[in-house]
């Protein structure tokens, strides 16, 4: 009996979490992470919907674009 009062109380409290947090929100085609700062090894691309960064590793950067001249 106390195992199934241990289990409604579980269910009550985890429906009282949150669904998601924005550390795990994705950007950038889902290569970046959506975070109030950007770790050292990564550099800020864009906002994200809820005007926090898009935070993107170095190494998944696009490459930039490249200069056409106009001669």
């Amino acid at each position: 009996m106390a195992q199934w009062i241990l289990l409604i109380v579980a269910f009550l409290v985890l429906g009282h979490v949150p669904p998601g947090s924005s550390e795990f929100k994705r950007c950038w085609n889902g290569q970046g992470a959506c975070r109030t700062y950007c770790a050292r090894q990564e550099t800020y691309m864009h906002l994200c919907p809820d005007a926090s960064l898009c935070c993107l590793p170095y190494t998944y950067q696009p490459p930039p674009a490249s200069k056409t001249r106009d001669d």
